[in-house]
C-alpha cells in the first residue's frame, strides 16, 4: 500500500524526503555524509515527537480513521492463535462489517469479535465500511452468548463510523438489535474486554461496547456523534469540524477522565499504523493483564459491577447552576 501522510506529518514527510535525498546523493557520489544523516534523523525523530504529543481533538480524529491503521482481522491474527470464524446471524444473513469466532489467547480460549473495515474499494464494499447491519449485531450477540454458554471471556474491537443507517437496515430494525445488545450485555456472567482500536462511532460502537473494561488507543476516538456530523448540526457547516472535535471530548485523555474508558492503551510513536506488531504485542499484555483480574471475580458480582460501572457514567452536578439561579441579583 502506497504510503498515506496527514497534513498534519507535512513536517515530517518534508523531512523524511530530504534524508532520501541526501542518502541518494551519497551513493551517487561515493561521499560520507553519515554525520548529515544522523542529524537529520535526529531532527525527523524530534520533530515527530513535538507533533504527536500536541495533536489536536480533529487531528487525532484524522489519524484513527487513517487507511493502514491496523483493523479487527489484523489484531486477531497477531494476537490469537487458532481462530475459527463463525458466521451468520440465524435470521438473516452474514454481515462481513462484523466478523468473529472462536480464537485462543495465550492457550486460553476466548471469543473475540469485532467491526472490521476495507484496505481497496471492494473490501471496502464486502465490509460496508465497518458499518454494520442489524444482522451484524444479531450475530454478535449469537456469538457472545455462545461464549457465555461455554463460560469463555468475550473481547470486542470497536472500530466504526457507526451503524449503516440505509433503507434496509432501519427495515430490519437496526435501533432495536442494537438495543437489545445493550440489555443482553449486561447479563452475561464472563468477562468482556472492550477496545475501541480506531473510530468508536455512536450506537453503532456501543452495540458491542459494554464490558467490564473498556479499553482505547491511544489515537483513537469514542463519541455520539462524528464531528462532520455535529458540525453540520450545530454550525450548518462542515467547516467547523476542527471547532466540533475539540466540543465533544472524543479523545482518550477526556474520554478517561471523564470516566468513560478505563485505560489508554499507548501507540507507537505516530501512530499504529507505524509499528503494528508492537501495538498488538502492547495490546495484547493488558487483555491478560485485565482477565487475569476479572477471573478472579464470581459471576455474580461481575454482572453487579458492571450494571453499576454504567449506573455511574454520566453523572453531573447541577449545584453551581443552582446557586446562580436563586442568588439575588447584583
Amino acid at each position: 500500500m502506497a504510503t498515506y501522510s496527514l497534513p498534519f506529518e507535512a513536517p515530517i514527510l518534508e523531512l523524511e524526503n530530504k534524508l532520501q535525498e541526501l542518502r541518494a546523493f551519497s551513493a551517487a557520489q561515493n561521499i560520507d555524509v553519515s554525520a548529515e544523516l544522523a542529524e537529520l534523523q535526529k531532527q525527523i525523530a524530534e520533530t515527530k515527537r513535538a507533533i504527536f504529543q500536541n495533536l489536536s481533538a480533529w487531528d487525532k480524529v484524522q489519524l484513527a480513521r487513517h487507511p493502514q491503521r491496523p483493523y479487527t482481522r489484523d489484531y486477531i491474527e497477531a494476537i490469537c492463535t487458532d481462530f475459527i470464524e463463525l458466521h451468520g446471524d440465524r435470521h438473516y444473513a452474514d454481515d462481513q462489517a462484523m466478523i468473529g469466532g472462536w480464537a485462543r489467547l495465550d492457550n486460553e480460549p476466548v471469543m473475540i469479535l469485532g467491526t472490521q473495515k476495507g484496505r481497496d474499494v471492494k473490501s471496502n464494499v464486502t465490509h460496508n465500511f465497518g458499518m454494520a447491519h442489524p444482522e451484524g449485531y444479531r450475530k454478535a450477540l449469537r456469538l457472545m452468548k455462545l461464549a457465555a454458554k461455554f463460560a469463555c471471556p468475550i473481547l470486542t474491537l470497536i472500530d466504526t463510523p457507526g451503524a449503516y443507517p440505509g433503507v434496509g437496515s432501519e427495515e430490519r430494525h437496526v435501533a432495536e438489535a442494537i438495543a437489545t445488545n445493550l440489555r443482553e450485555l449486561f447479563l452475561l456472567k464472563v468477562p468482556i474486554i472492550v477496545t475501541v482500536i480506531g473510530e468508536g462511532g455512536s450506537g453503532g460502537a456501543l452495540g458491542i461496547g459494554v464490558g467490564d473494561r473498556i479499553l482505547i488507543l491511544e489515537h483513537a476516538y469514542y463519541s455520539v456523534i462524528s464531528p462532520e456530523g455535529c458540525a453540520a448540526i450545530l454550525w450548518k457547516d462542515r467547516a467547523f469540524t476542527g471547532q466540533a472535535a475539540a466540543a465533544l471530548k472524543l479523545t482518550a485523555p477526556d474520554l478517561l477522565q471523564a470516566g468513560l474508558v478505563d485505560e489508554i492503551v499507548p501507540e507507537p510513536l505516530g501512530g499504529a499504523h507505524t509499528d503494528p506488531k508492537t501495538m498488538a504485542a502492547t495490546l495484547k499484555q493488558r487483555w491478560l493483564h485485565h482477565l487475569r483480574d476479572l477471573k478472579r471475580v464470581a459471576p455474580a458480582e461481575l454482572i453487579e459491577q458492571r450494571y453499576k460501572k454504567f449506573r455511574t457514567m454520566g453523572v453531573f452536578n447541577t449545584e453551581s447552576a443552582d446557586n446562580q439561579q436563586s442568588a439575588p441579583p447584583a
